[in-house]
């Protein structure tokens, strides 16, 4: 290895070191009381070396949310890939997001602290908008099954799309937020799987219930 490739990859390595300490200290304190002094500290670099690799809290923040977010869209690339129903797909699709979340907590607490605290951030509007579009594009996979199962005839036509997609996505983030950090560590991952489980049957049916219009 030459000595440019040398410095690329230690420089590499040192900025994956300072994501993964951010990330750790963001779970375990929330976002508004790490500092970059307190980054610097769990990396063992000092205050000047994270500044030679970010600006700000912000956008170590921010990075550590959109490398999570791409990998996890990776996972639904092939949920519509000849599914028996968009039922099933959904279904899928829930399991899949489930056990990402069972397997990371530390996302999970750091996508939902981006959820409900956007606008006390002060990130920069431009990684606000990216954040949310990389987010989206994961949600927009709910859409397209959505469509799917309307092509099918196994929904009807006249679901709001976009509801629909945000109240299901609602309901797992609100079912996972309910029990990933409380009760029994040795069933939190079973009472995840089954209220979901119970909660899609419930939401599926009623969308396939929907009156259609007159005429």
């Amino acid at each position: 290895m030459g000595l440019v490739e040398r410095r690329i990859r230690e420089r590499e390595n040192r900025k994956n070191a300072i994501l993964k300490a951010a990330r750790r200290l963001f779970f375990e304190n929330g976002f508004r009381t790490v500092t970059i002094e307190s980054i610097a500290k769990k990396a063992e670099l000092s205050k000047g070396s994270i500044y030679l690799y970010f600006k700000s809290k912000e956008e170590i923040y921010t990075q550590i949310l959109l490398n999570d977010i791409d990998k996890f869209h990776e996972h639904f690339t092939d949920l519509l890939q000849n599914p028996t129903s968009a039922s099933e797909a959904l279904i899928r699709f829930a399991g899949i997001y489930v056990d990402l979340f069972l397997n990371d907590r530390e996302l999970f607490r750091i996508l939902m602290t981006f959820m409900l605290h956007t606008t006390t951030m002060n990130l920069p509007e431009e990684l606000n908008n990216h954040i949310i579009k990389s987010t989206n594009k994961n949600i927009s996979v709910i859409e397209e099954i959505f469509r799917y199962g309307i092509e099918r005839g196994e929904f009807p036509p006249t679901i709001n799309l976009r509801l629909s997609r945000n109240a299901l996505w609602g309901l797992l983030n609100g079912i996972i937020s309910l029990h990933l950090f409380t009760g029994s560590e040795s069933r939190r991952a079973e009472m995840i799987r089954s209220t979901i489980k119970a909660g899609l049957e419930i939401y599926i049916l009623g969308l396939k219930n929907q009156e259609q219009p007159n005429g």
